[in-house]
């Protein structure tokens, strides 16, 4: 009877461990303190911070002030822009669905020009699951119809190749690469034109390939390069990265969790009979039960 309870347990942990504990960073909080952001409004580094946390990840930002009204970022900055139709670099912090993933307020963006300007460094013992990508307002405008730096994809006749890619690659603790993972957030590579796209909604993006990863590394590029770069905007907006812990460490904790608050009831029962008779020893009962704890796990 005891194994088959032992067993029960192992299983409801273990089940637990799977469905229980995932995080999900969906940048809400920065509607509240510190950040305390109104509507149309954004977040992208200006305090000098360097970057947030959120859920135990933490998000990089790098902000440059030159003075006269003129900066430069990469890295990370959160928004809740609901424009969807200014082109242009001033309207950078949008995304093309005037929201978050599943009708949210806030999102992140990122800027990143070369891979790994944008980056984020996970909780210990922590696996990547997923997450939610979409194109800026900038980005897919300047696709659709072409700016200053470029035509637009397919051009003149809708033929031509053009491609906008999202790579994400997974990084252990010594900076090496385990993975990587593409996403095409444009692709006019199909014969039938009818089937070429622009993504202009929530799409989920699996990472469970990424398991093992330190730091998740996140780089764009395009079919349409020039001279100093790509010409497409290095833009894409995220939402939703879900983690979740490793199998051994979750179980470790739960178990752990169980025969602590086991050792706690049988602590507490001691002393409650030792009370009557001895009540000026009850404290010095509670204090001698941790150690017996930690001695124990």
């Amino acid at each position: 009877m005891k194994k088959t309870m032992a067993l029960a347990t192992l299983c409801w942990l273990l089940l637990l461990a799977g469905i229980a504990s995932a995080a999900t960073v969906d940048f809400e909080e920065f509607g509240g303190p510190p950040w305390d952001l109104g509507p149309e409004s954004y977040w992208n580094g200006s305090d000098g911070s360097g970057g947030f946390n959120s859920e135990g990840a933490f998000f990089n930002n790098t902000y440059t002030d030159y003075g006269g009204g003129f900066y430069a970022w990469y890295g990370w900055s959160v928004s809740n822009m609901t424009d969807t139709t200014t082109p242009g670099y001033e309207n950078q912090y949008s995304a093309n669905t005037g929201q978050g993933a599943d009708g949210s307020e806030f999102y992140a963006v990122a800027f990143t020009s070369e891979p790994g300007e944008a980056y984020v460094e996970l909780p210990a013992g922590q696996l990547p699951e997923s997450l939610m990508v979409t194109n800026t307002t900038y980005a897919t405008l300047s696709m659709l119809y072409g700016d200053d730096f470029t035509d637009p994809f397919g051009g003149p006749n809708g033929d031509d190749p053009d491609w906008f890619l999202l790579t994400v690659t997974g990084l252990d603790e010594q900076e090496n690469p385990i993975g990587s993972i593409d996403f095409y957030l444009a692709d006019y590579r199909f014969e039938d034109n009818e089937d070429d796209y622009v993504i202009n909604e929530w799409t989920p993006v699996d990472l469970a390939g990424l398991a093992g990863a330190w730091k998740l590394s996140f780089g764009l590029n395009s079919s349409d390069v020039g001279p100093y770069g790509l010409n497409t905007p290095a833009y894409f907006a995220m939402d939703n990265l879900v983690f979740t812990p490793e199998p051994a460490s979750a179980v470790l904790f739960l178990v752990g969790l169980v025969l602590l608050k086991r050792r706690k009831r049988s602590c507490m029962r001691t002393i409650g009979s030792r009370s009557v008779a001895r009540p000026a020893r009850r404290l010095r009962d509670l204090v001698w039960c941790v150690p017996d704890m930690r001695s124990e796990s």
